[in-house]
Protein backbone atom coordinates (compact mmCIF):
# COMPACT_ATOMS: atom_id res chain seq x y z
CA UNK A 1 0.00 0.00 0.00
CA UNK A 2 1.37 3.48 -1.23
CA UNK A 3 1.53 5.88 2.46
CA UNK A 4 -1.21 8.66 1.29
CA UNK A 5 0.62 11.95 1.65
CA UNK A 6 0.32 13.62 4.89
CA UNK A 7 1.54 17.43 6.15
CA UNK A 8 5.33 16.33 7.67
CA UNK A 9 5.97 19.43 9.66
CA UNK A 10 2.89 21.47 10.70
CA UNK A 11 2.54 24.08 13.63
CA UNK A 12 0.87 22.52 16.41
CA UNK A 13 -0.22 24.38 19.32
CA UNK A 14 -2.23 24.66 22.57
CA UNK A 15 -4.18 27.58 22.77
CA UNK A 16 -5.98 27.82 25.71
CA UNK A 17 -8.42 30.80 26.67
CA UNK A 18 -9.58 33.07 29.57
CA UNK A 19 -12.71 31.60 28.80
CA UNK A 20 -11.85 28.35 29.79
CA UNK A 21 -11.36 26.71 26.02
CA UNK A 22 -8.87 24.80 25.13
CA UNK A 23 -7.81 23.82 20.93
CA UNK A 24 -5.02 21.60 20.06
CA UNK A 25 -4.32 23.63 16.72
CA UNK A 26 -2.51 21.67 13.60
CA UNK A 27 -1.97 24.55 11.00
CA UNK A 28 -4.30 26.84 12.38
CA UNK A 29 -7.62 24.33 12.55
CA UNK A 30 -8.98 22.94 15.21
CA UNK A 31 -7.74 19.21 15.58
CA UNK A 32 -9.11 19.00 19.00
CA UNK A 33 -11.03 20.65 22.03
CA UNK A 34 -11.66 19.58 25.45
CA UNK A 35 -15.43 20.08 25.56
CA UNK A 36 -15.32 16.37 23.63
CA UNK A 37 -14.34 14.82 27.01
CA UNK A 38 -17.12 13.46 28.15
CA UNK A 39 -17.85 11.84 24.36
CA UNK A 40 -14.09 10.36 24.83
CA UNK A 41 -14.75 9.21 27.73
CA UNK A 42 -18.10 7.47 26.58
CA UNK A 43 -16.38 6.23 23.70
CA UNK A 44 -13.47 4.86 25.82
CA UNK A 45 -16.01 3.21 28.09
CA UNK A 46 -17.25 1.17 25.55
CA UNK A 47 -14.23 0.27 24.33
CA UNK A 48 -13.09 -0.95 27.23
CA UNK A 49 -16.03 -3.18 27.36
CA UNK A 50 -14.39 -5.43 25.11
CA UNK A 51 -11.38 -6.50 26.49
CA UNK A 52 -7.78 -5.48 27.94
CA UNK A 53 -5.83 -5.09 25.78
CA UNK A 54 -6.74 -1.63 22.93
CA UNK A 55 -4.88 0.52 20.26
CA UNK A 56 -5.70 4.02 19.68
CA UNK A 57 -4.78 6.40 17.00
CA UNK A 58 -4.42 9.37 17.37
CA UNK A 59 -3.33 11.57 20.31
CA UNK A 60 -5.33 15.06 20.76
CA UNK A 61 -5.44 15.67 24.00
CA UNK A 62 -5.25 12.27 25.30
CA UNK A 63 -8.42 12.45 26.91
CA UNK A 64 -9.36 9.25 25.75
CA UNK A 65 -6.17 7.66 25.76
CA UNK A 66 -6.10 8.46 30.07
CA UNK A 67 -9.51 7.02 29.86
CA UNK A 68 -8.51 3.41 28.32
CA UNK A 69 -5.29 3.19 30.24
CA UNK A 70 -6.73 4.30 33.60
CA UNK A 71 -9.60 1.81 33.30
CA UNK A 72 -8.96 -0.63 36.12
CA UNK A 73 -9.57 -3.73 33.66
CA UNK A 74 -6.56 -2.23 31.00
CA UNK A 75 -2.94 -4.25 31.04
CA UNK A 76 -1.91 -2.09 28.12
CA UNK A 77 -3.16 0.98 25.48
CA UNK A 78 -0.82 1.83 22.87
CA UNK A 79 -1.23 4.96 20.93
CA UNK A 80 0.14 5.66 17.67
CA UNK A 81 0.64 9.16 16.90
CA UNK A 82 2.25 10.94 13.88
CA UNK A 83 3.26 13.86 15.54
CA UNK A 84 6.34 14.50 18.19
CA UNK A 85 4.58 17.80 19.41
CA UNK A 86 1.19 16.52 19.82
CA UNK A 87 3.07 13.93 22.77
CA UNK A 88 5.07 16.71 24.12
CA UNK A 89 2.10 18.94 24.78
CA UNK A 90 0.29 16.00 25.63
CA UNK A 91 3.05 15.54 28.82
CA UNK A 92 3.71 19.13 29.30
CA UNK A 93 -0.34 18.80 31.06
CA UNK A 94 -0.03 15.08 32.26
CA UNK A 95 3.66 14.37 34.15
CA UNK A 96 1.93 11.16 35.52
CA UNK A 97 0.08 8.74 32.92
CA UNK A 98 -0.72 5.35 33.63
CA UNK A 99 1.61 2.74 33.65
CA UNK A 100 -0.16 0.73 30.70
CA UNK A 101 0.18 3.57 28.26
CA UNK A 102 2.48 3.23 25.73
CA UNK A 103 3.04 6.12 23.36
CA UNK A 104 4.49 5.47 19.48
CA UNK A 105 5.50 7.81 17.05
CA UNK A 106 4.25 6.58 13.77
CA UNK A 107 2.28 6.86 10.40
CA UNK A 108 -0.46 4.56 11.00
CA UNK A 109 -0.60 3.72 7.25
CA UNK A 110 3.09 2.24 7.37
CA UNK A 111 2.92 0.77 11.57
CA UNK A 112 0.32 -1.17 11.09
CA UNK A 113 2.05 -3.79 9.03
CA UNK A 114 4.23 -4.36 11.83
CA UNK A 115 0.89 -5.30 14.43
CA UNK A 116 1.01 -9.24 14.91
CA UNK A 117 -2.41 -10.83 13.79
CA UNK A 118 -5.18 -10.60 16.50
CA UNK A 119 -2.94 -8.16 19.04
CA UNK A 120 -6.13 -5.55 20.51
CA UNK A 121 -9.27 -6.14 21.67
CA UNK A 122 -10.63 -2.65 20.70
CA UNK A 123 -9.10 0.05 18.35
CA UNK A 124 -10.14 3.66 18.92
CA UNK A 125 -9.57 5.13 15.73
CA UNK A 126 -9.42 9.27 15.57
CA UNK A 127 -6.46 10.74 13.59
CA UNK A 128 -6.41 14.43 11.90
CA UNK A 129 -5.91 13.14 8.58
CA UNK A 130 -6.46 15.61 5.14
CA UNK A 131 -9.70 16.23 4.26
CA UNK A 132 -8.79 14.01 0.49
CA UNK A 133 -8.22 10.97 2.19
CA UNK A 134 -11.49 10.20 3.66
CA UNK A 135 -13.08 9.97 0.18
CA UNK A 136 -10.30 7.86 -1.37
CA UNK A 137 -12.32 4.24 -1.52
CA UNK A 138 -8.75 2.44 -2.64
CA UNK A 139 -6.87 3.84 0.69
CA UNK A 140 -9.41 3.00 2.59
CA UNK A 141 -9.81 -0.77 1.09
CA UNK A 142 -5.93 -1.48 1.35
CA UNK A 143 -5.47 -0.54 4.97
CA UNK A 144 -9.12 -1.41 6.77
CA UNK A 145 -8.34 -5.36 6.51
CA UNK A 146 -5.35 -4.73 7.64
CA UNK A 147 -6.22 -3.36 10.60
CA UNK A 148 -8.74 -4.92 11.70
CA UNK A 149 -7.08 -8.11 11.18
CA UNK A 150 -4.69 -7.11 14.56
CA UNK A 151 -8.27 -7.01 16.29
CA UNK A 152 -9.29 -10.58 17.87
CA UNK A 153 -12.15 -12.47 17.27
CA UNK A 154 -15.71 -10.59 19.09
CA UNK A 155 -13.15 -7.43 19.06
CA UNK A 156 -14.02 -3.59 18.57
CA UNK A 157 -13.31 -0.92 15.97
CA UNK A 158 -14.86 2.46 16.86
CA UNK A 159 -13.82 5.83 15.00
CA UNK A 160 -14.42 9.39 16.22
CA UNK A 161 -18.05 10.14 16.59
CA UNK A 162 -20.22 11.35 14.09
CA UNK A 163 -23.37 14.21 13.71
CA UNK A 164 -25.59 12.01 12.12
CA UNK A 165 -26.71 8.51 12.38
CA UNK A 166 -25.43 6.78 9.14
CA UNK A 167 -22.63 3.80 9.32
CA UNK A 168 -19.21 5.66 7.99
CA UNK A 169 -18.66 4.22 4.59
CA UNK A 170 -14.81 4.06 4.98
CA UNK A 171 -15.29 1.18 7.37
CA UNK A 172 -19.17 -0.52 7.51
CA UNK A 173 -18.52 -3.04 4.27
CA UNK A 174 -15.58 -4.61 6.38
CA UNK A 175 -18.03 -5.88 9.30
CA UNK A 176 -21.14 -7.57 9.60
CA UNK A 177 -21.84 -6.44 13.28
CA UNK A 178 -22.19 -2.74 13.95
CA UNK A 179 -23.59 -1.03 17.47
CA UNK A 180 -24.80 3.04 17.28
CA UNK A 181 -24.84 4.86 20.77
CA UNK A 182 -26.62 8.22 20.87
CA UNK A 183 -25.09 10.53 22.98
CA UNK A 184 -25.89 14.38 23.80
CA UNK A 185 -23.13 16.79 22.88
CA UNK A 186 -21.94 20.67 23.69
CA UNK A 187 -19.56 22.48 22.20
CA UNK A 188 -17.52 25.88 22.39
CA UNK A 189 -18.93 29.00 20.86
CA UNK A 190 -15.89 29.27 19.04
CA UNK A 191 -16.38 25.66 17.38
CA UNK A 192 -15.75 25.06 13.91
CA UNK A 193 -15.79 21.94 13.05
CA UNK A 194 -19.53 20.65 14.42
CA UNK A 195 -22.92 21.93 12.05
CA UNK A 196 -24.28 23.02 15.81
CA UNK A 197 -23.01 23.78 18.86
CA UNK A 198 -25.18 21.29 20.43
CA UNK A 199 -26.68 18.20 19.80
CA UNK A 200 -26.76 14.40 19.65
CA UNK A 201 -23.31 12.68 18.49
CA UNK A 202 -23.66 9.15 17.60
CA UNK A 203 -20.43 6.52 18.55
CA UNK A 204 -20.90 3.64 16.21
CA UNK A 205 -19.10 0.73 17.61
CA UNK A 206 -17.92 -2.08 14.50
CA UNK A 207 -17.40 -5.84 15.53
CA UNK A 208 -15.18 -7.88 14.55
CA UNK A 209 -16.69 -11.52 13.64
CA UNK A 210 -15.68 -14.24 11.92
CA UNK A 211 -16.46 -13.51 8.81
CA UNK A 212 -15.10 -10.49 7.93
CA UNK A 213 -16.32 -7.87 4.92
CA UNK A 214 -13.66 -7.71 1.51
CA UNK A 215 -14.68 -5.07 -0.67
CA UNK A 216 -15.66 -6.83 -3.36
CA UNK A 217 -18.70 -8.57 -1.58
CA UNK A 218 -19.82 -4.79 -0.99
CA UNK A 219 -18.77 -3.33 -3.99
CA UNK A 220 -22.42 -0.99 -4.15
CA UNK A 221 -21.61 0.67 -0.94
CA UNK A 222 -18.62 2.29 -2.13
CA UNK A 223 -20.33 5.17 -4.03
CA UNK A 224 -22.50 6.54 -1.80
CA UNK A 225 -25.02 9.40 -2.67
CA UNK A 226 -23.52 13.28 -2.70
CA UNK A 227 -25.89 13.87 -0.05
CA UNK A 228 -24.62 11.24 1.80
CA UNK A 229 -21.17 11.95 1.62
CA UNK A 230 -22.16 15.63 2.66
CA UNK A 231 -23.55 14.22 5.92
CA UNK A 232 -20.85 11.45 6.50
CA UNK A 233 -17.80 14.73 6.45
CA UNK A 234 -15.91 13.53 9.33
CA UNK A 235 -15.09 15.62 12.39
CA UNK A 236 -11.49 15.65 11.38
CA UNK A 237 -12.06 16.55 8.33
CA UNK A 238 -14.15 19.58 9.03
CA UNK A 239 -11.16 20.35 11.63
CA UNK A 240 -8.85 20.42 8.50
CA UNK A 241 -10.80 22.85 6.85
CA UNK A 242 -11.58 25.08 9.52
Amino acid sequence: MKLPKQPENPEIQLVETKRGEVTLAINGGQAMQAWERELMHETADILCSYGSVFLEVGLGLGLSALRIASNPGTKRHVVVEKYPRVTELFYERNRKVPASLEIVHADIFAYVHSIPEASFDGIFFDPALPPPLWDDDGLWDAFVPTLVRTLRPGGAFIPFFSETPELRQQFVRFFDRVIVERRPFSAYPTTHYTSTRSGDAYIQCFIHTDKQQSPSHTAKQRSPSKRARKNQKTKRSKKRTS
